[in-house]
């Protein structure tokens, strides 16, 4: 009997044929197979939501050979991932074996297994079930409520604001997080309080305690606020204390600290983000690898259950293994008397998968070390610690609160300290934390009531209120989370979007918004407002949970939330452009006295006046973007005694040292270089830039100088004619006379590579990154590859640097096809002419290949 087993990944495909006896084809889908045509229509709510698919271009090979198989087989079994969108690419691939009418009499049946292990595989054949239908209309329904937002919404921000804009159901509520946090920000006032200490010690042990009751009332944040205050509470506590302070309470008691639940999708990402530095993108797509297979030197092994999940449950045998293993390898009180069980907190949690752990936990990273690239271990290693500690006992401290008085009981100073007097789980894993600061530890000394020690000083310390922090990846995400926005699942591709619109920018790892996701947002905000409430995003995910239970029918949630979203754009069709793109600041044109208007332009916001194009009076706002080729009066520079101004060339915005006037001479010109944001460009860094070239100093070895600047291709030193780019770790504006010796010294021999890879699986030479003039590229011999900006060049792997690399290879190959026909043809012409034409033929893709390789390096 011949079988044939659909997945959705080749490497899952290939680890999986190794599971499977010879009976079995195993063939992938390579993700959906079928999408909705990109058209009006796609979704008709005229007609029940009826949903118009196509077959998705790039897979109809994949489909093609799929329905090949399936013709030789007498028994299908699609093994998508589970979960609702791989339970809907099952239901796309049945219908279109339908459609081609091949299904027949055969057996089509789902599997699933949640990880690619021999057992759990063999075991979820011998257990088929029909395709879940609630699943599949769940993911229909989520389907199709995005695409009525994007596919109306988004249009109407081409209209009204920009081309090229998108709005998305979950998307949007997530820009109007980052949109808010700005907007607190930006309206925090700092305020100043003060903090009272009393240093004492006993034996030689300095230790540190707050005030926190002053003549018997409680300290609070604000009760002393400012220098001379505090002075005089300083003064008072000095005189009444003479140099010395009574113990008036010791208490002492055990705290616990227990360790954190298994990793979810949500805290897996988190967690990658806070530890290891990556993206959540980067942390999914390596967690994929780890789920689907790895060659482990005896046969290829899924290391990881599935990835996307919002359980912080394991399988009773699973969670048996990891209690025998801690017994196995610690003391007793590591191991608890029962396995700590752990409860799904988030809000909307979806299917019940496993929580994600290790296959095998006698895996141990350092086993596999050998066999993984360093961001697989490094993830693989931060999933099995996790998966350890939670089945850990708790941590055990000895937490000791001190109060000293002073003068009377009326005051007292308080002093905390722990000590850890048996580790726990911490001995294995300790969870990251963000946006705050660890837990003290301070050691105190034995202390006994009614004890009296010597007062070493008191003092104020001074400190200021602080905005929240921005949104880092991990802080955003927990964010999400928490509001019930969104799915785990998704969270990496909706702060993709968000970069990739330009929305917002990820400065410093924090994400702050542009001045076009501010406009969108406000847009939205003020007119949709509705549809990026969280509250209500959050109970659309809760009746899409419904309908993936079977408790509710999907097209009656669609109809509910299309009726509302229809009526309000069609009331919004009309509204004036400017009313969304401008507004009046409240001051008037120092030029004719009309209105001053901020608005949205071409590359940003400016101020200009409301009796355009009468009045051309035009000035940056602080975001210091041009918004035409008119001029933005950046502020003046006493050096010269000009104003600089900002304009926008070919090339991208710059700045020049005041107008011509009349001048043959040109005005000085600077480019504002592409890893300075528009919105960092203020008055300050505008001479900055303006002062430049900067002369570092005479070269020690040639006695002539040397000078930094910027040019069209970014910042560079420049040393007798001889060029050298400064990298992003450098400033044009700090860089120093070693430093850039150094950095021309490394233009002799040559750029060092950013990261060497290692040598070609089939090739000879090893395969590097560098830092090119138009961003990092990876290069093979001759061969280069640009790589996408949302790759970091340090965390790229072999196989995406192959992936990169062949794609090169495939792109370039076609150029060489035109040359060798007209060779063909120029031989049956006159000699003369063919040596002509041969000659022309060879230069021009001579010169094609050298304007490749300068724009990719």
């Amino acid at each position: 009997m011949s079988k044939l087993l659909i997945v959705e990944s080749p490497s899952k495909a290939k680890t999986l044929k190794k599971y499977l006896g010879s009976d079995f084809e195993v063939l992938a889908s390579y993700g959906h197979v079928r999408d909705l045509i990109p058209k009006n229509g796609a979704v008709d709510p005229e007609n029940d939501y009826a949903m118009k698919y196509e077959v998705i271009d790039r897979n109809s090979k994949h489909v093609d050979a799929i329905a090949k198989a399936v013709r030789a087989s007498d028994a299908i079994y699609l093994a998508t991932d589970p979960d609702r969108e791989g339970e809907a690419i099952s239901w796309h691939i049945a219908e279109i074996l339908k459609d081609k009418k091949l299904i027949k009499d055969k057996l089509i049946k789902r599997v699933v297994f949640h990880e690619i292990t021999k057992t759990a595989v063999q075991n979820a054949i011998a257990s088929p079930r029909d395709i879940s239908m609630p699943l599949v209309n769940a993911q229909q329904a989520r389907r199709a409520l995005d695409y009525l937002v994007g596919f109306n919404l988004s249009p109407l921000l081409w209209k009204k604001i920009r081309r090229g804009l998108s709005a998305g159901r979950v998307q949007s509520p997530a820009l109007r997080l980052i949109v808010e946090r700005e907007l607190e920000i930006e309206a925090f006032k700092s305020q100043e309080y003060w903090t009272i200490h009393l240093e004492s010690k006993k034996h030689q042990h300095l230790f540190d305690a707050r005030l926190v009751q002053l003549d018997g009332s409680k300290v609070e944040q604000f009760t002393v606020t400012n220098e001379t205050q505090q002075a005089e509470i300083v003064g008072k506590l000095l005189l009444a204390s003479a140099g010395k302070t009574t113990v008036s309470r010791v208490e002492k008691k055990q705290k616990n600290r227990s360790p954190a639940a298994p990793f979810t999708t949500s805290t897996l990402q988190q967690e990658a983000v806070r530890k290891l530095g990556f993206t959540t993108s980067r942390a999914m797509r390596i967690a994929q690898q780890l789920y689907e297979g790895i060659d482990v030197g005896n046969g290829t092994v899924g290391l990881i259950t599935y990835m996307r999940t919002d359980s912080f449950s394991m399988a009773a045998e699973a969670v048996m293994q990891i209690r025998d293993y801690i017994k196995r390898n610690f003391e007793p009180d590591y191991l608890p008397k029962s396995p700590i069980m752990y409860k799904t907190k988030a809000k909307n949690a979806q299917e019940a998968h496993e929580a994600i752990r290790p296959t095998d936990i006698t895996r141990t990273p350092q086993s596999l070390k050998n066999y993984l690239t360093p961001e697989q271990f490094r993830l693989y290693e931060m999933i099995w610690k996790r998966a350890l500690a939670c089945q850990m006992a708790p941590a055990k401290f000895d937490a000791v609160s001190v109060d000293l008085a002073v003068g009377s009981d009326a005051n007292l100073f308080r002093a905390t300290g722990q000590t850890m007097i048996f580790p726990g789980f911490i001995a294995v894993y300790m969870e990251g934390q963000d946006d705050a600061e660890e837990e003290a530890e301070a050691k105190l000394p034995h202390l006994e009531t009614g004890e009296v020690l010597d007062v070493n000083k008191i003092f104020g310390d001074q400190h200021f209120t602080e905005p929240p922090p921005r949104y880092s990846e991990a802080s955003l995400v927990k964010v999400l989370e928490e509001y019930g926005i969104g799915r785990p699942s998704t969270y990496a591709s909706i702060i993709s979007t968000l970069q990739d619109r330009e929305y917002v920018l990820l400065d410093k790892k924090r994400f702050t918004p542009t001045d076009v996701g501010r406009v969108v947002n406000k847009f939205l905000t003020e007119h949709f407002t509705r549809y990026v409430d969280y509250g209500f995003t959050a109970n659309l995910e809760n009746e899409l949970d419904d309908i993936a239970e079977g408790e509710r029918e999907w097209v009656p949630v669609l109809d509910d939330f299309w009726q509302g979203f229809n009526k309000q754009l069609l009331e919004k069709a009309n509204i004036d452009r400017a009313e969304i793109t401008q507004e009046d600041i409240g001051e008037a044109c120092p030029k004719c006295g009309k209105p001053l208007h901020s608005r949205l332009g071409r590359f940003g916001k400016f101020i200009g006046c409301s009796g355009y194009p009468e009045c051309d009076y035009i000035r940056n706002t602080g975001s210091n973007a041009a918004a035409s080729s008119e001029p933005v009066i950046m502020g003046h520079d006493p050096a010269s005694d000009k104003d600089i101004l900002l304009l926008n060339g070919p090339y991208g915005p710059y700045l020049q040292l005041g107008l011509p006037e009349g001048s043959k001479k040109k005005p000085k010109r600077v480019s504002i270089p592409k890893e300075i944001p528009l919105a960092n460009v203020d008055l300050e860094v505008a001479m900055k830039l303006i002062a430049l070239p900067r002369d570092l100093g005479q070269h020690p070895e040639t006695g002539k100088k040397i000078v930094a600047n910027i040019g069209r291709f970014g910042p560079y030193v420049n040393h007798d004619g001889k060029f050298k780019s400064i990298p992003r770790s450098d400033s044009v504006f700090d860089i120093d006379l070693p430093r850039a010796v150094e950095l021309l010294a490394q233009a002799k021999s040559g750029p060092a590579p950013l990261k060497d890879l290692g040598k070609h699986p089939t090739e000879d030479g090893n395969i590097e990154v560098y830092a090119g003039r138009y961003g990092p590229y990876v290069q093979h011999g001759k061969l280069r590859a640009t790589l996408p900006s949302s790759e970091a060049p340090e965390e790229l792997t072999m196989e995406e640097a192959l992936a990169l690399l062949a794609a090169k290879a495939a792109k370039e190959a076609p150029a060489k096809k035109p040359a060798a026909k007209k060779k063909t043809t120029a031989a049956k012409k006159p000699a003369a002419k063919t040596a002509t034409k041969k000659t022309t033929a060879t230069k021009k893709p001579a010169t094609r290949a050298k304007k490749t390789a300068v724009t990719e390096s």
